[in-house]
C-alpha cells in the first residue's frame, strides 16, 4: 500500500461547446498552475505513481507532473467524470442547476446523466482497484470535481451532498487520504497550489 494518496482534479479549461466535453483542454490559466507545480512538486516528491482518467483535460494536468516526477501517467479511464452526454455542453447556469440536482437526487438519472450513486460507485471501485495493486510511495490520482467529491464523500463517510464538492473557482484543488484504511486524513479541499508548500504540518483549508 502507498505511504499517502492524493487526489487532484484538473484546473481551469477552455471552454468549446463545439468540442465534446470529454476533449477539452486546459486553458492559459490552468496550465499556468499545473507548470508551477510540476516546477516545484513539494508535497508530490514522494509520488510514485500518477494515475488519471483519460479525459483531456486531465491527461493534461498529470502528464507534467509525472514527467518531473519521472514515472510515466496511468491511464484509467473509468475513472473519468460523471458520464453527462446525453445533454453535451450546457450554458453555465444551467448546468449549475442540473449538477444541483444531480448532487440532491443520487439515485436519479437527472436528464439522461449518470446518476451520482452510480458514478460513486465506479470512481471507489477503480481507486481501491489501483490502491490494491502492489507497489511503494504516494499515489496522486488526477481527475474531475464531480466524481472527486463522490469519492471524498464515501472516503469521509457522508452522504452525497454538494456541499462537500470543490467549491468555485475552475477546480485545481487536492485532498489527502489514508490508502490502507480509504480514508480521508485532511479535512476538505485545497488549492493545488498548497502542494508546492513542503510543510506536511500545514492546515488544510475548509
Amino acid at each position: 500500500m502507498p505511504n499517502l494518496a492524493r487526489y487532484l482534479t484538473h484546473p481551469q479549461v477552455q471552454i468549446d461547446p463545439a468540442i465534446p466535453v470529454p476533449r477539452w483542454s486546459l486553458n492559459e490559466v490552468g496550465t499556468t498552475r499545473v507548470a508551477a507545480v510540476a516546477a516545484q512538486l513539494g508535497l508530490l516528491k514522494g509520488t510514485k505513481r500518477v494515475i488519471s482518467s483519460d479525459e483531456t483535460k486531465a491527461l493534461a494536468t498529470a502528464a507534467p507532473i509525472a514527467a518531473s516526477l519521472g514515472v510515466e501517467v496511468e491511464v484509467r479511464p473509468r475513472t473519468h467524470e460523471n458520464d453527462r452526454s446525453s445533454t453535451g455542453f450546457l450554458p453555465p447556469l444551467e448546468f449549475e442547476r442540473v449538477a444541483d440536482q444531480f448532487f440532491a437526487q443520487p439515485g436519479v438519472s437527472i436528464r439522461g446523466w449518470e446518476t451520482a450513486e452510480d458514478a460513486q460507485r465506479r470512481i471507489v471501485a477503480e481507486v481501491r482497484a489501483c490502491l490494491a495493486e502492489t507497489h511503494k510511495g504516494d499515489i496522486l490520482f488526477v481527475g474531475h470535481g464531480g466524481v472527486g467529491t463522490l469519492l471524498f464523500c464515501a472516503l469521509s463517510g457522508n452522504r452525497i451532498d454538494r456541499r462537500f464538492d470543490q467549491g468555485p473557482g475552475g477546480g485545481g484543488c487536492w485532498f489527502e487520504f489514508d490508502a490502507d484504511r480509504f480514508r480521508t486524513a485532511m479535512r476538505g479541499w485545497q488549492p493545488m497550489e498548497t502542494l508546492i508548500d513542503a510543510d506536511p504540518g500545514r492546515q488544510p483549508a475548509g
